[in-house]
């Protein structure tokens, strides 16, 4: 075949498009589009908040890097046998899916979307070829919102991280600050420590960069692992350097010069010096490597043919497993709209206001503890109550605080593990423990039980987690059961009981524990009124 030839047989003509392949993809894509319509309602909430912001350019720069590495594979144009594989992928996200609708965890929906897209891609290039694109699929992880359980344990461990290494520079500086749970004090100004670490907002961001640099890093593997697994340190370490001027402009020129300071640094110039410190990181790894490559050298950022590579859409056939995919995926729309709506009766049970003011001979002292609106937005209740019990010839007082959750889906119970460090309280001991033979339960019922720390004076804490009548000790169990209940039932509420006591210097954990499953035992009694 001549040039000119070749060159005829290569371009786009416009009936190219017009096939039965990339009828069954489009309409197999359109379904999908129904079908997970929760999860990307999940994605698009999501990616309103400062944390997920970036959460848009991820599927965009995905579909970048898969054509790039597309142009590494001549077109296949012929039938294949290994495309069973992306349907059987495609049928685990359908179940996925649809176990996410059920339980009303728009999450989970958004998850099996990724797993649905590997399949796809599978079927339409069939295994041999389609498992080399893992880079790009897998890169959408970083679109997708952690699970609050998650979200919570790590973003409160950075913060507290990045609060300490900001305080120690200031205390290099010389600077006076003392840091007390969630608060850092310098003085003339007082920083909560989920303000002062906001900075940490880029770390999504910056992880996703930091992925996108090593899958386009020619240098060697080792190299790509530093440069993925440094993301994180080096904004947790960028943070603690912003916490430290904005402490020491403080201490120096006045807390007037923070508002400035703040806005300026608070937005995408971290995001830029973790960037620059990236580049950094590879230049000097690149500078030791014997074969002395350039940074320059090291990328690989061609872009030319990009186009070309996402006109071979045309080639996509109508095999049987994309058609069987499509079919399942129509079988699957037209199943879940014949579950019926689970959600729209009213759980019934008493309010928080009820609750009575007399448990056995423990007897309510004051009024109930309003929380602050910034608390309360934090905790995200739909009820809640919080008061002290006393009881005559008793050393201490007891606290009762339960927080309900009409729906746990988006949110939920925050885990008091997270909660008592911000308040400035240590955990100074934390165990698991099943108190059921203790009650004469029927049920298990299985609590943490901890003692907490602030200077000399220590608490006692009981706390656990009500799942439709379930005692659960483990928040990860609960989020399971959740899980389970939306799938079974359609119910997604829940509630967090705690009891706290202080421990007197002349007392026994012993005896304070005494007094905590003292008031337990009565509130066991009258808690199903208000957590059905």
């Amino acid at each position: 075949m001549s040039v000119t030839s070749a060159m005829r047989a290569s371009r786009i003509q416009p009936g190219d498009f017009v096939s039965w392949g990339v009828f069954w993809f489009v309409l197999a894509t359109v379904c999908t589009g129904l079908f997970f319509a929760d999860g990307l309602d999940a994605l698009i909430r999501a990616w309103q908040l400062p944390e997920y912001s970036h959460g848009p350019l991820i599927p965009v720069l995905s579909l970048l890097l898969f054509l790039r590495q597309l142009k590494e594979y001549p077109p296949e144009p012929g039938p294949k046998r290994d495309r069973w594989v992306g349907f059987t992928l495609i049928l685990a996200a359908i179940c996925m899916g649809a176990l996410g609708r059920l339980a009303n965890i728009s999450d989970i929906v958004a998850y099996a979307t990724i797993i649905w897209v590997g399949g796809l891609l599978l079927v339409s290039f069939g295994w041999k070829t389609g498992k080399h694109f893992w880079p790009p699929v897998l890169h959408l992880v970083y679109m997708l919102p952690l699970p609050g359980v998650f979200y919570y344990k790590l973003s409160t461990s950075l913060q507290y991280i990045s609060s300490e290494l900001g305080v120690w520079f200031l205390q290099l500086l010389s600077v006076p600050v003392f840091l007390e749970g969630n608060i850092i004090d310098l003085g003339v100004l007082k920083l909560h420590v989920a303000e002062a670490c906001s900075g940490l907002r880029y770390l999504f961001p910056i992880l996703s960069f930091s992925y996108i640099f090593a899958v386009l890093y020619r240098g060697p593997t080792w190299h790509k692992a530093v440069l993925l697994l440094s993301a994180a340190p080096i904004t947790v370490v960028m943070n603690s350097v912003r916490i430290a001027v904005a402490g020491l402009l403080a201490d120096r020129f006045g807390i007037e010069w923070l508002e400035g300071f703040t806005h300026f640094f608070e937005g995408w110039v971290i995001f830029l010096i973790c960037i620059i410190l990236l580049f950094l990181l590879a230049w000097i790894m690149l500078f030791f490597h014997p074969q002395k490559m350039g940074l320059a050298e090291a990328l690989d950022l061609e872009t030319d043919g990009l186009m070309r590579q996402a006109a071979r859409v045309r080639y996509i056939r109508a095999s049987n497993a994309l058609i069987a995919s499509t079919l399942a995926m129509i079988l699957a729309i037209g199943a879940m709209s014949m579950v019926p709506d689970r959600n729209a009766s009213v759980i019934q049970r008493d309010n928080f206001g009820l609750f009575p003011r007399s448990l056995g001979a423990w007897e309510q002292t004051g009024p109930a503890e309003v929380l602050s609106k910034s608390v309360a937005r934090s905790l995200g209740a739909d009820d809640y109550h919080s008061i002290n019990l006393a009881k005559p010839g008793e050393a201490a007082q007891v606290g009762f605080f339960s927080a309900w959750y009409a729906d746990q889906s988006k949110g939920g119970v925050h885990s008091p593990e997270i909660c008592l460090p911000g308040a400035g309280w240590e955990i100074a001991w934390l165990e698991r423990t099943d108190i059921t033979e203790k009650l004469g339960s029927d049920t298990p019922f299985k609590i943490n039980r901890a003692i907490i720390q602030k200077g000399e004076t220590r608490m006692m804490v009981f706390y656990w987690f009500e799942q439709k009548g379930r005692k659960i000790a483990w928040d990860f169990a609960a989020k399971f059961y959740l899980m389970v209940d939306g799938i079974a039932t359609g119910r997604t509420d829940g509630a967090l009981v705690r009891l706290t006591t202080l421990i007197g210097p002349n007392e026994t954990d012993a005896e304070a524990e005494a007094r905590l499953m003292e008031v337990l035992s009565e509130v066991n009694t009258v808690i199903p009124r208000f957590i059905p």
